[in-house]
């Protein structure tokens, strides 16, 4: 049984202003619940159906037992996948930087779906590090974390002022637009930075200034552009 307070609860952290003010993000979906489960994170509660309750040997941390009914009222997928979990936004205190690898810098995206993408595709190429601008969705927003299936954990993901951020850099820092070198025929460096900008109007003013080398993905159709997250994939893939 769940009471109107915990419900209350639950769905104060669909948004953002609560996750920051509680420290508090959801999880849903049994794949994610047992990354979660294996992680460093620390889970405050867990809300489950009593199949997942019986199958997972849990006795360390709370759970409230729900019908499918009762868990459709806290879920924000249309169809509940068996177990929501309350979990702790973690604190990181340093910014980490790699000079022998290639990061992703996101510019100001604002799609939950992309987003989580992105991050699946730095995690599949073993890309440590993620750098987004304070404009970017938030990470613990519930569809970016869905749409990463786990790959979130994996991911090194923070938040800077891009201007201040790339100021001091010595690094190559390529920047996806329309109009740039061939991606195909580039000599890509192993280390450095790739921006990919904001989905409708690209890399901001306040950034363009900063990429040293200029990139494209040669179009051979008639499609205007491409979502953000295809095109990082691509370009990722040309630099692996």
């Amino acid at each position: 049984m769940i009471s109107k307070n915990e419900i209350k609860h639950i769905q104060s952290l669909f948004h953002k202003k609560q996750r920051l003010e509680q420290g508090l993000f959801l999880i849903e979906g049994k794949k994610l619940a047992a990354e979660i489960l294996k992680s460093n994170y620390t889970i405050k509660k867990i809300y489950a159906t009593e199949t997942w309750t019986k199958a997972n040997d849990i006795k360390q941390i709370e759970i409230t037992t729900l019908t499918e009914d009762e868990l459709k009222k806290i879920s924000q997928l249309s169809t509940p996948n068996d177990v929501l979990m309350v979990v702790e936004i973690p604190t990181f205190v340093t910014t980490k930087t790699y000079t022998n690898q290639l990061s992703i810098i996101l510019d100001d995206i604002q799609d939950p779906g992309n987003f989580g993408s992105i991050i699946r595709i730095a995690d599949w190429f073993a890309i440590p590090q993620i750098i987004c601008s304070n404009e970017t969705v938030d990470l613990y927003n519930s569809k970016v974390i869905q749409s990463t299936m786990g790959s979130f954990l994996r991911v090194n993901i923070m938040y800077e002022n891009l201007e201040v951020f790339l100021q001091t850099n010595k690094l190559p820092v390529y920047g996806a637009l329309l109009d740039g070198e061939n991606i195909m025929t580039t000599d890509l460096q192993k280390n450095g930075y790739l921006i990919i900008g904001n989905e409708g109007r690209g890399i901001s003013n306040a950034v363009l200034p900063f990429v040293t080398h200029l990139i494209t993905i040669p179009k051979f159709g008639g499609a205007e552009s491409l979502n953000a997250a295809i095109a990082a994939g691509i370009i990722v893939s040309h630099f692996r």
